[in-house]
């Protein structure tokens, strides 16, 4: 399992073939699940310019590593891969990737989705969004 949190861009299609050709046996995983996900340029209504994510380093990478490992082991995974950019933002940027690995498509894709969902609403990330209007924090999450 790997937990990255990055303060520069990545391409998320890249990561999954350089984690898969590094990390996985050959043969061992049937299954991948990768969720990635991506900046808009709008939320609540509004026209979005940018976003700046902040987080607590250490406290961050703690939290996601616990989730992610509670998942691996309620799904049974081979392994996973998250990354999660911090910093400033631009509409069409990659914010996260999720990518699991397991015997099965069935635990592959219910852990992907497990982890995206608590990533979304119990990781210690806070954003604020830049608006022609002026800036805000952001309260809440879309849901899933």
């Amino acid at each position: 399992m790997t937990i990255e949190v990055l303060e520069h861009p990545f391409d998320p299609w890249q990561a999954v073939a350089d984690y898969r050709s590094s990390h996985l046996a050959i043969g061992k995983s049937g299954a991948s699940a990768v969720f990635v996900g991506t900046m808009r340029d709008f939320n609540e209504g509004d026209d979005v310019q940018t976003m700046v994510l902040e987080h607590y380093p250490g406290m961050t990478e703690n939290q996601l590593q616990a989730m992610v490992s509670q998942s691996m082991s309620a799904h049974n995974l081979d392994d996973a891969l998250v990354i999660h950019r911090v910093g400033e933002l631009k509409p069409g940027d990659d914010i996260v990737l999720v990518a699991t690995f397991s015997a099965h498509r069935k635990a592959a894709f219910d852990a992907c989705r497990e982890i995206m969902e608590a990533l979304k609403s119990t990781a210690p990330f806070w954003k604020k969004e830049t608006l022609a209007s002026g800036e805000r924090w952001v309260e809440k999450n879309t849901a899933g």
